[in-house]
């Protein structure tokens, strides 16, 4: 009760006079502080839209949806708005990596959705030569006999045809999978091995689409943006997610071995253990969740 008292007399009274108080004592407003005195990357960009969604005036509330092509208008915008002068070229520059990151951050979900949304269709040549390649990037030794094969069974798909098992995370589910193989083809070919272990084995390619589900998850819930903003000082691309997905492979592989679940069976209750770390994880403000760590 005295949290939630203490919150509405703040917003509503102390906040106002604290703001002015700071105002007079250095001379500069809360956004000249925040942009002058955070660290760059997710706390100060995470700050600025807390702030701007705090604001009655509609230049600064619109500037957390503007999009990529009007982040220099909106940087001239704000900085008329709180009569910042032009020539505060700090100002200007830290204001425009975070709107470019918060507008980044929305339309990298975007681009993730669509792929999210494309079915595998194995009409479809582009489609087959991805999966194609990733037999060959997992498997180099070993001739793939037909399209439609048990041989699938060895890099962990269900059944003879790897078609059906995208269905959730579509065209992603696979981009995510050869991603991760060619970028880091001796750690995949490594947890591919133990993933045959007799005991504490799982299927790869079918872990591998489910952790393409949790990465997808985190970036439309939001929780990717501490991390994100700390990766890339602007536009977070396409990439960005897929390096993030290799850090949960590689990670879910030792969390897993660790845990030592009694079966696979026990995939479900282990998969959520670990989606929890990651979201406790991904909580901090100066998290940076690469592979490369």
């Amino acid at each position: 009760m005295w949290a939630h008292v203490w919150g509405f007399l703040y917003s509503n009274y102390f906040r106002f006079w604290l703001k002015w108080i700071l105002r007079l004592l250095t001379g500069k407003c809360e956004l000249q502080r925040l942009l002058g005195g955070a660290e760059a990357g997710a706390r100060r960009t995470l700050s600025i839209m807390s702030s701007f969604l705090m604001k009655s005036f509609t230049v600064l509330r619109n500037a957390v949806h503007v999009e990529e092509a009007e982040v220099e208008k909106c940087v001239r915008d704000v900085m008329k708005e709180k009569k910042i002068e032009q020539k505060d070229t700090r100002f200007k520059t830290n204001l425009r990596i975070s709107l470019l990151q918060i507008s980044g951050y929305k339309k990298l979900y975007l681009n993730v959705e669509n792929l999210r949304k494309v079915p595998y269709d194995s009409e479809n040549e582009e489609h087959e030569e991805q999966l194609i390649e990733l037999w060959n990037l997992l498997m180099p030794h070993e001739n793939l006999k037909a399209r439609i094969s048990k041989q699938w069974c060895d890099i962990g798909f269900q059944g003879d045809d790897p078609k059906t098992d995208f269905r959730g995370m579509g065209l992603l589910g696979l981009v995510n999978l050869v991603y991760f193989s060619k970028h880091y083809t001796s750690e995949a070919r490594q947890i591919l091995s133990r993933s045959n272990h007799p005991k504490l084995g799982y299927s790869y390619a079918i872990v591998g689409i489910n952790l393409t589900e949790m990465a997808y998850s985190l970036l439309k819930n939001g929780a990717l943006k501490a991390h994100l903003y700390n990766v890339v000082s602007g536009l977070p691309q396409m990439e960005h997610f897929h390096q993030f997905y290799c850090y949960l492979v590689y990670e879910f592989d030792k969390f897993w071995f660790e845990e030592e679940p009694e079966s696979i069976m026990h995939f479900n209750q282990y998969r959520e253990k670990f989606h929890e770390k990651i979201k406790g994880l991904l909580l901090d403000y100066s998290v940076v969740l690469t592979l490369q760590d």
